[in-house]
């Protein structure tokens, strides 16, 4: 690993910092964020990851529906039965659908308050991490890493957790943002998936996949062609190269503006409203490409133990 170049921190008056090293693997393109500390609720608690604005529901829901039914094509080869455990389910929403859809589904969650939130939908999401989680070993037919890898500070022993976990056979399924993206390459120092201190490695392709072969598991596919995170990543990460402020759109939907200046609030606002339209198919067609490129903003990584 090399001293590569500093990163802006997605919310440093959660972090208490304004930016970080990163490092980078010379071999694999893999970054680590420098110094990220212990886990820390707070940055999962507000900032960019607060709720968002009532008035946005409407329009968000149907969305977020979107990108929870393309996750299940990711499970087309687990049969419909099948124990399927995700590592950091959140809100347990997509628990909740995987049950649903016919699988024995369960998570595990190290936010309490979020547990809370599963336990309100019915959905069985355990508080607890990767590292003290309580899994039988050979027992999961699939697990779930749902953008939860490159937040965690040893990735390699959560992976082999995870294929301790699967039966022989079972499917590891990995989404993480991609270093090596089209998205990456255009925002730079603003590239909307690059979350420090919370995303602790920033992997490519190439890192992840070697990651998983090192422990133990054979990969089967790499899909960049995503309807979650992808198209609203290069939205986002176009606007970040007009406006003053970073994630500045995203910052709104989620009521995190406080501390923006009132002169940069009003021009990024203006920008935000003239531009962000326009930017819309620009970035829906340019990650389309990207995505079949095998360049999206982030990718899934299919894996049989």
């Amino acid at each position: 690993m090399r001293r590569w170049r500093l990163a802006t921190a997605s919310d440093p008056q959660l972090a208490g910092r304004r930016s970080y090293e990163l490092d980078r693997c010379q071999a694999c393109g893999s970054a680590t964020t420098v110094d990220a500390g212990d886990p820390a609720a707070v940055l999962y608690e507000g900032g960019t990851y607060s709720a968002e604005r009532r008035a946005f529901a409407p329009l968000l829901e149907p969305l977020r529906r979107l990108a929870e039914r393309d996750r299940l094509r990711f499970l087309a080869a687990v049969p419909e039965g099948a124990r399927v455990l995700e590592v950091g389910a959140g809100d347990g929403r997509f628990v909740a659908l995987l049950a649903a859809s016919g699988y024995d589904a369960r998570g595990i969650e190290p936010s309490a308050g979020a547990c809370e939130a599963a336990a309100s939908i019915g959905a069985e999401v355990v508080n607890a991490s990767a590292e003290n989680a309580m899994i039988e070993s050979g027992g999961e037919d699939a697990v779930v890493l749902w953008h939860a890898l490159e937040h965690v500070t040893e990735p390699r022993a959560t992976v082999l957790r995870a294929r301790d976990w699967l039966a022989p056979g079972g499917r590891l399924i990995a989404a993480v943002p991609d270093l090596a993206s089209i998205q990456a390459r255009i925002g730079g120092d603003r590239w909307f998936h690059q979350d420090v201190p919370r995303h602790r490695t920033h992997f490519t392709r190439k890192g992840l996949v070697q990651l998983l072969e090192r422990s133990g598991l054979r990969v089967v596919r790499v899909s960049h062609l995503l309807v979650e995170q992808n198209p609203l990543g290069m939205w986002q990460t176009m606007l970040n190269r007009l406006t003053g402020e970073r994630d500045f759109a995203f910052r709104l939907i989620k009521r995190d503006l406080g501390g923006v200046a009132s002169p940069a609030l009003g021009r990024d606002l203006l920008i935000t409203a003239v531009a962000g339209p326009l930017l819309v198919p620009v970035a829906l067609a340019l990650e389309l490409g990207a995505g079949l490129a095998g360049r999206g903003g982030s990718m899934v990584v299919e894996a049989v133990r």
